[in-house]
């Protein structure tokens, strides 16, 4: 179990990321997601790691097994408990999360191997569980292509929820005849006649079994906030467009993921500043002030407006900024509260001057 660094102290929910085999994958995903909402490409998750007793037994949907290159079956006699798991998730361990901690209706599961194989079976039979779905070189060959089967079912109905699916596959494919079945996955996905079904895919060749997670998680979430970044003009300004511009692109974005979500505190700060530094306040308190408005529990956003006011001579509502920048940042021992108490009491000083 992994919270956001803003979670403690603050009021704000988040999408939830489960996944299996947690106690091998949380670090690194963790590391990951923190990573992608630094450069502003996804928002702030909770990430719950679920470790399974017997992997076989709950992320296998059919009693069965697979079969050797001389057609011969292996058996797997303890295969087939995926919808218990799935039901103890949807009964147990979904009311637990959402009990204890602030979560948003948006679930995201990421599974590799047979935890990958759960994902892919998870939408085609359960689809209402997630909104969006990694599959790190799901186990294909199960069952006599299962997978494959059954998400060919789903994927014709033009009325399935819509859902975002990302599929890898490291080197275990390599030198099987072609073609393979990762590629017969891609194009059966290519084929879906489901409205609003987003998927991508990604080989890595150069991956084994084993470290084909970590990249697998990067660019499945990239993939599922593909558009969580607004536009951007590197070469000039960090976003192109207003602050109208940016709201419209995360209401746009809310329509897509059926999720209401704030735009993220970041680039409203980046465009706050950039109006700032044009000396332009009026658009810089503005936008400075919807990031309040917006996250009104970040220490961070209040001191930036009281900087905004500050410069343009505001200073007894400055100070009321400032303030609130350090009641928010002392209890939660924010990185910055030094910053926010200096400012704070320098305008102080200069209020009390004749």
């Amino acid at each position: 179990m992994s919270t956001p660094l803003t979670y403690a102290g603050g009021t704000e929910r988040y999408p939830v990321l489960y996944m299996t085999d947690g106690v091998s994958h949380l670090l690194h995903v963790r590391g990951t997601v923190d990573h992608l909402v630094r450069n502003g490409l996804m928002p702030e998750v909770v990430i719950v790691g679920i470790a399974n007793t017997d992997r076989t037994r709950d992320l296998t949907p059919t009693p069965a097994g697979r079969y050797n290159p001389d057609g011969s079956r292996r058996e797997q006699p303890v295969g087939g408990g995926a919808p218990k798991f799935l039901e103890f998730m949807e009964k147990e361990v979904f009311p637990a999360i959402e009990a204890k901690y602030r979560t948003l209706p948006y679930r995201i599961f990421a599974g590799h191997s047979l935890g990958g194989l759960l994902a892919l079976h998870t939408l085609a039979v359960r689809p209402e569980l997630f909104q969006a779905l990694i599959a790190a070189s799901p186990t294909l060959d199960w069952d006599g292509d299962y997978a494959m089967r059954t998400l060919g079912v789903y994927l014709k109905d033009r009325n399935a929820a819509p859902r975002t699916l990302f599929v890898t596959m490291g080197n275990e494919e390599a030198g099987d005849e072609r073609p393979t079945r990762f590629e017969r996955l891609r194009g059966l996905l290519g084929r879906a006649k489901a409205e609003g079904f987003v998927w991508g895919w990604k080989a890595l060749p150069e991956e084994g079994h084993g470290t084909v997670p970590l990249p697998s998680y990067y660019w499945g979430l990239r993939k599922i906030f593909e558009d969580w970044a607004p536009p951007q003009d590197s070469r000039k300004d960090p976003f192109a467009g207003s602050l109208e511009d940016l709201q419209a692109h995360y209401r746009k974005l809310a329509r897509r993921m059926g999720l209401e979500l704030p735009p993220p505190e970041g680039p409203l700060n980046l465009m706050g500043y950039r109006a700032l530094a044009k000396k332009d306040y009026p658009e810089a308190i503005a936008i400075f002030r919807f990031n309040v408005q917006s996250h009104p529990t970040s220490a961070n956003v209040h001191d930036s407006l009281g900087e905004a006011l500050e410069k343009r001579g505001d200073l007894a509502e400055a100070l009321a900024s400032y303030e609130r920048a350090v009641a928010l940042g002392a209890p939660a021992g924010h990185p910055a509260l030094k910053v926010f108490t200096a400012n704070r009491d320098r305008v102080a000083a200069m209020q009390k001057r004749p």
